[in-house]
């Protein structure tokens, strides 16, 4: 049998074109941070024929075989060679195909161990079976080339079947192909092409009676497996990933690095079939999916363990007064979540985990409150994900988000369909109920651009309004809406389509303005989530970079205050319906960020290393929020000081192991 007790070995497949000398090195790069020594990359028949392809292929095959061990996937015939004259044809003359394959190992056979023959020869985009009814032409093909690949001493794969398919696999069995062949490649990408899959594990045992027949020391291995993000599902990527990996194969390839860039276009043509250009680890603007940081973690143990841990939280999904939290796992949504379970209320998270340390919150919440939580990991650009979540929800809290405006300003397309066509999404979807659920929406105080008006003087280490009663009070919500940057744009599109769907649908839907917002489970960023990455920084002995002169104010709201107004406001949708509010610490809270560096100090002891950048993107001066209008609503009012915020955070942080004792700065 070639079924293996051990896990498969991996590698990765990625397709390379002439000229892409930094793409390759950028690939090399991923492989040495992942560990990983395979990679199967294609080596053109037709390329090879151009008039510049035999300088890169002297140039790339040297420098893949330095770093991994290489299995090149030869195919393509030139369109000159062929029957017909395209790349999918077979040739006019089969054995020419052997005399390249020769004259690759003559080349460069002393640094290849195997070579592939061809690449699904039961795809027309790879092989165009009309033009070979019955595959005669490549059984004659590749039976050859593989006589002539043994005779320089090298591992003979047969091109892998998309999808598996035993009976082409014993038709050329039957004419002899199987005679100077090592290894049978097998490709499948579930829930991506084949929507009717079956199992690897069955694919696997089809393949191995065959060569149990013909070749019964011919080994198996996954020479293909991918699952296309283009839905943003990258956990079903882990998904399909483990599974694979679960295969009774020797070896098992994944496809891709890196998504194909969208400028580029594949055999089929042009964006014929949008899939083909997100199957890679990594986004094409070098965004790593949950895929590639599992294995930088942990390699495939810990995909298995990601996958366990959401598999786990999926309960109680018909649970009467189930509430609802997009972005659940998050730093405000697990606080949130946290809140409403204490109480014994059931809790759906919908979360696509893609924020880097977010499983760690999902872990804390189950192992607090086990069964009453339920986790759909799903992006709230899928709407039938959004769908299968509201049905039975009593209330909503739309929490997800893209957070960081200069994520915005360099991915503004990406920014608006999560900020604004996810909103969307929901409302829609709410909207399909015949009687739909409170929705308190997290906007942003960044819908009020840069307040470049606002008249400002400073006083010792920060900036203060000179107007006395904006002094007092903060920004209200009779300020004008005002973008200055995508993201601004996007949650205040948002903004209005909430308050917009409450006044034309009588949804009781509420909008928060919110501003910045610290306490635990924040995993703070130098995009987002700035108090806990000062505080963070600190403790670890980093250097802190501030965007701006540092005299900039903010209202600083404790988590668990804000946790208060979300669900007072839920509570109240009679009075806050089709209402923006302004949410954040106000006045007595107000901080600049030189203020909040000082208290680090006095807190820690430790003095922080601070440099200065220049101002960002929609980067305020000042900004306060007059929480006046929702206090005399719902009467709340901040009830945590920053002081006293500032060393919960601080003890949560070494409590919870966020910043590891060996790297603690000692004052």
């Amino acid at each position: 049998m070639s079924a293996q007790a051990q896990e498969p070995e991996l590698g990765i497949l990625e397709w390379f074109r002439l000229g892409e000398e930094d793409r390759v090195e950028q690939v090399l790069a991923d492989l040495r941070a992942l560990n990983i020594k395979r990679l199967r990359s294609g080596i053109s028949w037709a390329d090879w024929h151009r008039p510049e392809g035999r300088d890169w292929y002297d140039w790339l095959i040297p420098r893949l075989i330095s770093e991994v061990e290489l299995l090149p996937c030869l195919n393509y015939t030139p369109p000159s060679l062929g029957i017909t004259p395209k790349t999918s044809s077979p040739p006019r003359e089969s054995f020419r195909y052997g005399e390249w394959v020769g004259q690759i190992l003559q080349i460069y056979g002393d640094k290849l161990h195997a070579v592939e023959l061809w690449n699904e020869p039961n795809n027309l985009s790879d092989w165009d079976w009309t033009v070979d009814p019955g595959w005669v032409i490549f059984g004659e093909m590749v039976g050859w080339a593989a006589w002539v690949a043994k005779g320089y001493g090298a591992t003979t794969v047969l091109a892998g079947m998309s999808p598996p398919d035993a009976n082409w696999l014993r038709m050329m069995a039957e004419r002899g192909v199987l005679e100077h062949i090592d290894v049978v490649g097998l490709h499948g990408f579930p829930g991506t092409w084949e929507l009717r899959w079956e199992s690897w594990e069955t694919y696997v045992e089809r393949t191995q009676e065959v060569l149990d027949e013909f070749a019964p020391e011919a080994e198996i291995w996954i020479t293909e497996v991918g699952f296309s993000t283009w839905r943003h599902d990258e956990h079903r990527q882990m998904r399909v990933f483990a599974d694979a990996m679960a295969a009774p194969v020797e070896r098992v390839y994944w496809y891709a690095a890196e998504d194909l860039n969208s400028e580029a276009s594949t055999t089929d043509g042009f964006h014929s079939d949008e899939r083909e250009y997100h199957f890679g680890l990594k986004a094409q603007d070098g965004t790593s999916k949950q895929l590639y940081r599992a294995l930088i973690e942990g390699g495939p143990e810990r995909v298995r363990e990601l996958l366990k841990l959401c598999r786990d939280g999926r309960r109680c999904a018909d649970a009467p007064d189930r509430v609802l939290i997009t972005g659940g796992c998050g730093f405000v949504g697990t606080n949130l979540a946290d809140h409403f379970l204490s109480e014994g209320r059931a809790v759906t998270v919908l979360d696509n985990l893609s924020r880097p340390g977010v499983e760690q919150n999902l872990r804390w919440l189950q192992e607090q409150h086990g069964d009453l939580l339920q986790v759909d990991v799903a992006d709230v650009r899928d709407e039938l994900a959004i769908r299968r979540c509201v049905g039975n929800a009593s209330a909503v809290f739309h929490l997800a988000g893209q957070v960081a405006v200069t994520t915005s300003v360099d991915l503004p397309m990406q920014d608006f369909e999560i900020n604004a066509q996810g909103t969307l999404n929901l409302l829609e979807e709410l909207r399909r109920l015949d009687d739909p659920p409170p929705l308190v929406f997290t906007s942003t105080n960044k819908v009020y651009g840069g307040l470049s008006d606002v008249r400002l003087e400073r006083v010792d280490s920060r900036y203060q309004p000179v107007d006395r009663r904006q002094r007092r009070l903060g920004v209200s919500e009779d300020r004008p809406l005002d973008f200055h940057s995508p993201y601004g744009c996007s949650k205040g599109a948002a903004d209005a389509y909430v308050t917009d769907y409450a006044r034309t649908y009588g949804m009781p839907a509420t909008v928060f303005r919110m501003s910045c917002i610290y306490g635990p489970h924040q995993m703070g960023t130098e995009d987002q989530g700035w108090v806990a990455h000062f505080l963070i920084s600190a403790l670890n002995g980093r250097p802190i970079t501030i965007f701006g002169d540092g005299l900039q104010v903010r209202d600083i709201l404790f988590v668990d205050d804000l946790v208060d107004a979300l669900v007072a406001a839920s509570e109240s949708t009679a009075l806050t319906a089709g209402e923006a509010y302004n949410i954040g610490g106000g006045p007595d809270n107000a901080v600049s960020l030189l203020n909040v560096v000082s208290k680090i100090e006095a807190l820690t002891g430790i003095t922080p290393d601070i440099s200065f950048a220049p101002w960002r993107v929609g980067d305020q001066r000042y900004y306060v929020s007059d929480t006046t209008k929702f206090s005399q609503v719902c009467s709340w009012k901040p009830g945590v000081s920053v002081d006293e915020g500032l060393e919960a955070l601080h003890d949560w942080l070494l409590a919870e192991g966020c910043v590891p004792e060996g790297d603690r700065v000692m004052a």
